[in-house]
């Protein structure tokens, strides 16, 4: 069986943390947020690499998926998460009380908490919890917020963007001028971008960063890495293997996937080449096919406001699509795809909630529009204007 192979990227990771504490040739102090398509290297990356070198560096990560329970609200998650983060220095605090025999402690003189009540006090806030935790370690806080475009879902998960930002202000400023840093990570460039792009956002005025991509010193290890459970002379070529990973999207999962194929069909040697191109190709156009299925299958008008949504590098203003020149822009999308009739906003609204329910569009909660799927986005840029599928 071929075993996991993890790629560690230690040049990057310091290179974020030098930007985070000031020291980089690019500032991150105020915030870093991070883009890239699902399955690309990035959490992968945010937990072997970043937050391991953070550690030692001498800073407190505090991590936090939003992904992975979507079912509970972004705000609690990020809030359990601080919470743990107490917890683990618990102890520490609870030796301090153990002689008196108290059960609550305040800290930071503002805040009371019972150790051991859940989950954290309701007249707590974000940034007494994390000033809290800054005073218990003695150190610098680094919290990580992966895919936390979803904390934009709920009232209580924008409420703790909002928060962030105050903590972030508070503890960075005088005495404590290193207190908290914040990495906010997302697979959608145009949720994230909804955070630092409108001035009624919390982060307004920060700039979203697309994460690199695993490159050429990837394929290389990863080529050496699969060669070496193969027979000599039975062997991938870094060239092929390099063509491979471009056409499934630089997503080492899907060339993983592909790479077990071609194991199983136990090619000779010249055929290894052909195999990988040939599951590579199957893999892109299975990608590019599911996106086919569902644009072919909606009304014009969806197709014209997926068009638009589209060509917009980030997420549009929700006036945007409601402007003058967004229903030209519509209607003329619309008439490509054999619609007819005036664009009212009462069928934008219409086409617009038609797209949601089919998990196509994303609406933010303060009525911004972006594409639920990256990837959509591309294949949608990548087809001709002209052609019979657009």
């Amino acid at each position: 069986m071929i075993q996991r192979f993890l790629f560690h990227r230690p040049q990057l990771a310091q290179s974020i943390l030098d930007g985070l504490d000031g020291s980089g040739l690019i500032d991150y102090s105020a915030g870093l947020f991070l883009a890239a398509p699902r399955r690309t290297g990035k959490s992968t990356f945010l937990r072997n690499d970043l937050a391991p070198a953070a550690t030692e560096r001498g800073w407190e990560v505090v991590y936090v998926d939003l992904w992975t329970d979507r079912d509970a609200d972004p705000g609690s998650l990020i809030d359990g998460a601080i919470v743990d983060a107490l917890r683990r220095h618990e102890p520490r605090v609870k030796r301090w009380l153990k002689s008196a025999g108290i059960a609550e402690v305040w800290l930071k003189q503002t805040l009371r908490w019972r150790l051991h009540d859940e989950p954290r006090p309701e007249d707590a806030t974000l940034t007494q919890l994390l000033q809290a935790l800054h005073q218990a370690v003695g150190k610098p806080v680094l919290l990580i917020v992966d895919e936390a475009q979803h904390a934009l879902n709920t009232e209580h998960g924008m409420n703790s963007m909002f928060a962030l930002k105050a903590a972030r202000d508070a503890m960075n400023l005088g005495p404590e001028s290193d207190g908290l840093r914040l990495i906010f990570t997302g697979s959608s460039r145009d949720k994230l971008a909804t955070l630092v792009l409108n001035r009624d956002q919390p982060f307004f005025g920060n700039q979203v960063t697309p994460f690199p991509l695993l490159g050429d010193d990837f394929v290389a290890a990863y080529t050496e890495d699969m060669n070496a459970k193969l027979a000599p002379g039975n062997t991938f070529d870094i060239g092929d293997m390099q063509q491979a990973f471009t056409r499934v999207g630089h997503r080492p999962e899907l060339l993983t996937s592909v790479v077990k194929q071609v194991a199983l069909e136990l090619g000779a040697a010249p055929d290894l080449g052909r195999l990988l191109a040939q599951g590579a190709a199957e893999v892109e156009a299975g990608l590019w096919a599911e996106y086919e299925g569902l644009y072919s299958s909606l009304t014009p008008i969806q197709k014209a406001l997926l068009d638009v949504l589209a060509s917009h590098a980030s997420g549009p203003a929700p006036q945007a699509l409601f402007g003058e020149e967004a229903s030209s822009r519509i209607a003329r999308r619309l008439e490509a795809h054999g619609g007819d009739g005036p664009v009212r906003p009462q069928s934008i609204q219409a086409g617009l909630d038609a797209l949601r329910a089919k998990g196509l569009v994303w609406k933010s909660g303060r009525g911004a529009y972006a594409l639920e799927d990256s990837g959509l986005r591309d294949w949608l840029n990548s087809v001709p204007k002209g052609s019979a599928t657009r």
